[in-house]
């Protein structure tokens, strides 16, 4: 690779036309990490943060122990949800590895994109102790949509080994005096065949918000 195309890609990367800089990001996808990295570790730490979101998804496409650690770092010290929320998906490319800090991440953020990208991350990995403890923390989150993530994801775990745990949460979930927390468990619910699934939409199908009832009635497709 050449020095005036090296150029070019880093020029295209800032260029306001989004297609120029999905172009140059793929470009740089299939060049070595000695060559990428570079480039992307100084695009993370642009002032603008829609150059630092494009550095975090470039830094997912190289799995060394640099970018790693890069994605890594981002995680600790970035301030924007939407750069944090796309390093949390990019950090997940290197697998098992990446749950510790996932986990982590959501311990320490508040904004509702970060918590939601993070519990959607690991509802898709097999981590099912991870789940339920992030699961349980998003129970407690004062935004009522990561709640109600949190409530989806714990219908994961009901064909884990932990699914006693998850029902146990869900019994209290089904008493909730918030009328949608107790409609988005009975959509949770609908995913299991569980006796105890069965008995607490029977619960739910004689809720006093018609919503609820409809959710508990609905069968799975």
């Amino acid at each position: 690779m050449n020095s005036d195309r090296l150029e070019q890609i880093k020029l295209n990367l800032r260029n306001n036309a989004i297609n120029k800089r999905k172009m140059a990001l793929d470009e740089l996808a299939t060049m070595s990490p000695d060559v990428a990295l570079p480039i992307l570790k100084q695009l993370a730490q642009d002032n603008d943060f829609t150059l630092r979101r494009l550095a975090v998804m470039g830094l997912g496409n190289h799995c060394t122990e640099e970018s790693f650690q890069i994605l890594k770092q981002l995680l600790e010290i970035e301030q924007d949800s939407n750069v944090l929320a796309e390093a949390a998906n990019s950090i997940f490319e290197f697998g098992d590895r990446a749950i510790e800090p996932l986990q982590q991440l959501f311990t320490d953020s508040d904004n509702w994109l970060v918590r939601q990208t993070v519990i959607s991350i690991l509802v898709d990995s097999d981590n099912p102790d991870i789940l339920l403890k992030v699961a349980n923390q998003a129970l407690s989150d004062q935004d009522q949509t990561t709640k109600e993530t949190g409530i989806l994801a714990l219908s994961r775990l009901l064909n884990t080994p932990l699914k006693q745990q998850a029902f146990n949460i869900f019994n209290t979930l089904a008493e909730d005096s918030y009328w949608r927390t107790r409609w988005r468990t009975a959509i949770a619910l609908t995913a299991s065949q569980d006796v105890q699934a069965k008995k607490l939409l029977a619960k739910l199908q004689q809720d006093e918000h018609y919503r609820v009832v409809a959710a508990a009635l609905e069968q799975p497709h």
